[in-house]
């Protein structure tokens, strides 16, 4: 037998039980966004412009490397969760689980697809 009150079972669980996990991997994924966006906007900022050669040499240094991968990582991540919520939010049935599948896949796709690109440039 339980003797744990509903509300003890409930208590820091949120509606759906991640609630605080969700809320605090928005709030870190912001704040690293919001110190790495500016930064690979200055390196995307001056490779515009440039050709080929300077472009290929710009990224394919350590830093602005690392900065753009961590970027498009980050990003992402942040778009798939709050994507996520919005979908749980608004849809219900078929088209909830779709759209979460959807979202995440194209997440993962735009991942992958700039770390190729990116790789391709730095190697």
């Amino acid at each position: 037998m339980r003797y744990l009150t509903d509300r003890k079972r409930a208590e820091g669980k949120g509606a759906s039980g991640t609630g605080t996990e969700h809320h605090w991997f928005m709030t870190v994924t912001a704040v690293a966004l919001a110190f790495l966006v500016p930064v690979f906007l200055i390196i995307f900022g001056r490779a515009l412009g440039q050709g080929q050669e300077q472009v290929v040499a710009t990224f394919a240094r350590p830093f602005p490397a690392i900065v753009t991968a961590l970027t498009l990582f980050v990003a992402m991540r942040h778009f798939a969760k709050g994507a996520q919520i919005m979908i749980e939010d608004y849809a219900r049935g078929t088209a909830r689980k779709i759209g979460i599948i959807a979202v995440t896949s194209l997440s993962y796709a735009v991942i992958a697809t700039g770390l190729f690109a990116l790789a391709k440039i730095a190697l």
